[in-house]
């Protein structure tokens, strides 16, 4: 069993700076490509509960379809927000951490030695 699951984008550098600090720290990294293997609804309500925040702080604005989704609507419940990252991944803010000291969206890269222990 690994020590830490990333939620990992390797087009992004924040995220592949968070996987090689996690490997620099000779943790067993699972690294799961969550746009081509997107998180369930229930997954993503588990690691929402894991990371203590609530839909909307784990969604990505940035080069997705949020706008024509119309997401910014205040009206949208958790529900509809969690469905749409579960149908759209991109939507997923990353990287996302999970390990035995807990889980973090590491944003800004930085955060990723937190879970470390440094």
């Amino acid at each position: 069993m690994s020590d830490y699951t990333i939620w990992h984008n390797p087009k992004c550098s924040t995220s592949r700076f968070v996987l090689q600090a996690l490997r620099d720290s000779g943790a067993d990294v699972t690294v799961r490509d969550y746009q081509a293997q997107p998180p369930t609804a229930d997954e993503l309500r588990a690691a929402l509960d894991r990371l203590g925040i609530a839909p909307r702080e784990l969604l990505r604005r940035k080069n997705t379809p949020y706008d024509d989704l119309g997401l910014a609507d205040p009206s949208l419940s958790d529900d509809a927000l969690i469905a749409a990252m579960a149908d759209h991944p991109a939507l997923i803010e990353r990287p996302v951490v999970f390990g035995p000291q807990g889980a973090r969206l590491c944003r800004p890269k930085e955060t990723v030695f937190d879970l470390l222990g440094g």
